[in-house]
């Protein structure tokens, strides 16, 4: 294991997991932009909230069990994705929208580096 891929996996985790825990909280901040993104409030808990927190998990607990790590990179990309296609569909590019790259990227580069290790 790198040093970079540890750097990666521990702040790819905590971040998810703040992520998640705030969309399940249902910060005030959230709210704004899933109107514009056209996504209902409900599912700020489930599915968002909860996907973000078991991915975060997931990552953290991959350093102890690599494969769960390699399923919860995975599953962060793809749920990442499908946050930019929103956007993509809704048309709706607020300044925090950088935030929904910057964690697809992480997720790309922690899965990226785990499968080359």
């Amino acid at each position: 294991m790198s040093t970079l891929y540890l750097v990666l996996v521990l702040a790819g985790g905590l971040a998810n997991l703040g992520s998640g825990i705030g969309a399940m909280a249902r910060l005030k901040v959230i709210l704004p932009l899933m109107d514009g993104a056209h996504v209902p409030h409900s599912m700020l808990v489930f599915p968002i909230g909860v996907l973000k927190v078991l991915g975060g998990l997931g990552l953290l607990a991959g350093l102890a069990y690599p494969p769960l790590g390699t399923a919860a990179a995975a599953g962060l990309v793809l749920f990442w994705t499908c946050a930019v296609h929103t956007h993509v569909l809704a048309n709706f590019w607020p300044k925090e929208t950088v935030g929904t790259f910057a964690f697809l990227g992480l997720a790309v580069t922690t899965l990226a580096l785990d499968l080359a290790l």
